[in-house]
C-alpha cells in the first residue's frame, strides 16, 4: 500500500498502518522537514479544524499518545508544558475539554481577564517529524521522493491521500484553501511556559511556544494567501503584540523567520472511495491548523478505512 504525503498526517499515518502489520510506502514530494508541518508551532489544540462533533475524540486520542511521547522528550519532541489560553473560557469549548487532565480557569495573577491554564503537549517538529520516520522505517517501512500527479494511478491496492493543501489540484478538491501562518524565532529570553491570545475568527493570533531552537512567536491566519515569503511588517507587529503580554520578548535577538500555509476546509475529509478493480483510496486531509493535534486519531481512522475488519 502507498501513503501519499510526507508531513505529520501522512508519517503518523503510515506509522499506524505499518505498526498493524501492513507493508507500507511513502510517497513524498519532499522530505518532511520541508512540509508544512514543520512550520507549525505544535502546541496541542483544536484550532481553526472542523467538524467539532468528531474533531473532540481525534484530538483526545492523540492528546493520549502524546503524554506517552512525553516521558522521552529528547527522541520524540515531545514536552508536556504549563501555559494559558488568554481569552478562552471553558463553556465556549466543545466537551472534549472536560476530558483534558488539569485544565482549568486562570486564577487571579496568572493572566488579566479570562483565560484559561493547562499542561499540554508542545511538539519541536524539528525532532519529532525524524522521529516518525525512524519509527515508521522500523516497523518496515518505506519513505521514498515521488512526484503524485494521480492518485487513481498509484500502482497499489490501497492509497491513502494525506497531502494536505496539495489535494486542493491532485484530486482535485477547491473546497481545501490555505491559511498563511507567519512566525517569527527569536532567542529565548527565559520565558518557560507558552501563552496564546487566539480569536477564532482573527487574522492575528498571539502566541509564544517556548522550543528548543528558540521562542517561536505567531501569528497569522490569512485566508487564501498563498504567499511564502515572510513579510517584514507583519513581523514587526507579531513581536509587539508578543511584547505587549511578555514585555520581556522586545528586544530578544530575531533568529528566524517563517511561513506556512495550513490546509484549510470546511470539515476535514476522512474517508473511503472504491476504486475500479478492487482498489481503494483513503482521503484524510483538510485538518487545517490542528494536524498535529488530531493525527494519532485522524491516522487510527484512516488505517480503519483502509482495511476495514471483517
Amino acid at each position: 500500500m502507498v501513503v501519499v504525503g510526507g508531513g505529520v498526517i501522512g508519517l503518523t499515518t503510515a506509522v499506524v498502518l505499518a505498526e498493524r502489520g501492513r507493508r507500507v510506502r511513502v510517497w513524498t514530494r519532499e522530505p518532511a522537514e520541508r512540509t508544512t508541518s514543520a512550520v507549525a508551532g505544535a502546541l496541542w489544540w483544536p484550532y481553526r479544524i472542523e467538524p467539532e462533533s468528531l474533531v473532540g475524540e481525534w484530538s483526545l486520542e492523540s492528546l493520549a499518545v502524546y503524554e506517552e511521547l512525553a516521558g522521552r522528550p529528547d527522541e520524540t519532541g515531545v514536552r508536556l508544558v504549563e501555559g494559558v489560553h488568554g481569552g478562552t473560557r471553558l463553556d465556549s469549548l466543545g466537551p472534549w475539554a472536560a476530558r483534558v487532565p488539569g485544565l482549568r480557569p486562570a486564577h487571579a495573577g496568572e493572566w488579566a481577564g479570562t483565560a484559561l491554564w493547562a499542561r499540554l503537549p508542545l511538539i519541536d517538529m524539528s525532532a519529532h517529524l525524524p522521529w516518525l520516520r525512524k519509527r515508521l522505517t522500523g516497523a518496515g517501512g518505506i519513505v521514498e521522493e515521488r512526484v503524485v500527479t494521480d492518485l487513481t494511478a498509484v500502482d497499489a491496492a490501497v492509497v491513502v491521500n494525506c497531502t494536505g493543501l496539495g489535494a486542493r489540484e491532485l484530486v482535485p478538491d477547491p473546497a481545501v484553501r490555505p491559511v498563511r501562518g507567519q512566525l517569527v524565532v527569536v532567542e529565548n529570553p527565559g520565558i518557560a511556559t507558552w501563552l496564546t491570545s487566539v480569536d477564532p475568527v482573527s487574522q492575528s493570533p498571539t502566541y509564544a511556544f517556548p522550543q528548543p531552537g528558540g521562542l517561536l512567536l505567531g501569528g497569522t491566519a490569512e485566508e487564501d494567501d498563498w504567499s511564502l515569503t515572510p513579510d517584514p511588517a507583519v513581523a514587526e507587529r507579531i513581536v509587539e503584540r508578543c511584547a505587549a503580554v511578555r514585555p520581556e520578548i522586545a528586544g530578544a535577538r530575531v533568529l528566524a523567520h517563517r511561513v506556512g500555509l495550513r490546509p484549510a476546509r470546511h470539515a476535514v475529509r476522512l474517508e473511503r472511495e472504491e476504486l475500479p478493480g478492487g482498489r481503494a483510496l483513503v482521503h484524510n486531509y483538510g485538518h487545517g491548523g490542528a494536524g498535529v493535534t488530531v493525527a494519532w486519531g485522524c491516522a487510527r481512522r484512516a488505517a480503519g478505512l483502509a482495511y476495514p475488519a471483517t
